[in-house]
């Protein structure tokens, strides 16, 4: 891969003058890309800006011939939820996601745990916060509190602060988007970063408990040009489609600000829902999911396969096929990593029982409300 194979990466991080510089990317058979930059004073953030751009323009440009379809798929599930998941590489050069679920925490048996996680330049920080960031979320102080919504912002926090500390990790051009769901006591816990999303389905209708952070949002568009960044492509400084991701170092070297004002910051919003017995299920998937179809379509699609009695896990491979491109001549519809976590709750009772519930027609109108994912529309109460 590109990145793998640039030997300027780590000096052009602490550059803050360059003057007719020029660099050179390769691959293996690939077609050499070249980016020159003539200037007088270039910041090193300017650099890796223009650096980054290259390197992921030509990452996403490239795909494979024949779309890799082979999926990793598994199951778990305990009286309160039946879980499946699954992956799959498809037309991408790499695979770059990561996830988890785990049916209790090592330091907390009664608490659910799932995360998606989709890198980007990368898998580094995925695999990374994959592994790591529910034993942060945990550990917290608050969590012993019972404040699950400050243990999941200080957990994001201090995940990226100790992978930026880290000397393997400090430089690494890598992010990733974080989504993920807690489940404790009747209540539900959605920290997110980045634009992977989840939503539910409640007696039928959609329940938005994430939305994606774009650059182009007011609100986020004020916090980049306050720390020093532009928008520009609906991008983060001309290259980052996300707002707020774990990771990509690059973007937060601005000494002034704390690490929720950097151009791109790993504070979460977190969203906090009382489970009651007409939830039905929670589907986290990465943004190769969404790009394709809308919410209300992904839960109709879930349900009508609940309802045949169809397990979980092969409902999720059904939903990435569906999704799957034919071609990549779709504008990159259909053509990224593809992950998807599917969380059927079953309140003590049996999935025939689920089964039953979603076979019944939905009588009410799905509201505007519950089914964006906009910023100004989502509401986080």
């Amino acid at each position: 891969m590109i990145k793998d194979i640039l030997t300027v990466k780590i000096a052009v991080l602490f550059w803050t003058t360059l003057s007719k510089a020029s660099f050179n990317f390769k691959a293996c058979g690939e077609t050499c890309l070249m980016l020159t930059i003539k200037t007088i004073a270039i910041t090193s953030t300017t650099v890796c800006s223009l650096v980054l751009t290259s390197i992921w323009a030509a990452d996403m440009g490239h795909t494979l011939s024949e779309p890799v379809t082979s999926k990793t798929t598994s199951s778990c599930e305990n009286h309160y939820v039946k879980v499946g998941s699954s992956c799959m590489q498809g037309w991408r050069i790499n695979m770059e996601d990561a996830h988890t679920h785990l049916l209790s925490l090592p330091s907390d048996r009664d608490c659910c745990y799932f995360g998606v996680f989709d890198g980007h330049g990368g898998a580094k920080v995925a695999q990374y916060a994959g592994n790591n960031l529910h034993k942060r979320i945990v550990c917290s102080e608050y969590y012993s509190r019972g404040n699950i919504a400050e243990a999941l912002r200080q957990g994001f926090l201090q995940l990226d602060t100790e992978m930026l500390k880290d000397d393997t990790m400090k430089d690494e051009l890598a992010g990733t988007t974080a989504l993920v769901v807690l489940l404790k006591n009747n209540k539900l816990y959605c920290g997110n970063v980045g634009d992977s999303r989840a939503v539910a389905s409640v007696a039928g209708m959609v329940e938005v408990l994430s939305f994606d952070h774009k650059p182009s949002n007011d609100n986020e568009t004020r916090r980049i040009v306050a720390a020093g960044g532009w928008v520009e492509l609906n991008r983060v400084n001309g290259n980052l489609a996300l707002s707020r991701a774990l990771g990509d170092f690059v973007f937060k070297k601005n000494d002034k600000k704390k690490p929720e004002e950097q151009i791109v910051t790993a504070f979460p919003d977190v969203v906090e829902k009382d489970i009651t017995l007409d939830w039905e299920f929670i589907v986290l998937a990465c943004d190769g999911i969404w790009d394709v179809l809308e919410n209300e379509d992904v839960v109709k699609f879930i349900r009508a396969r609940i309802a045949q009695r169809m397990p979980p896990e092969t409902i999720c491979e059904e939903l990435m096929t569906a999704c799957l491109a034919p071609d990549c001549n779709m504008g990159g519809l259909g053509c990224d990593n593809m992950t998807v976590v599917l969380v059927c709750f079953l309140h003590g009772g049996t999935y025939d029982e689920l089964a039953k519930k979603c076979a019944r027609p939905v009588t009410h109108s799905i509201s505007a409300l519950h089914n964006d994912n906009s910023l100004n529309s989502l509401d986080l109460k």
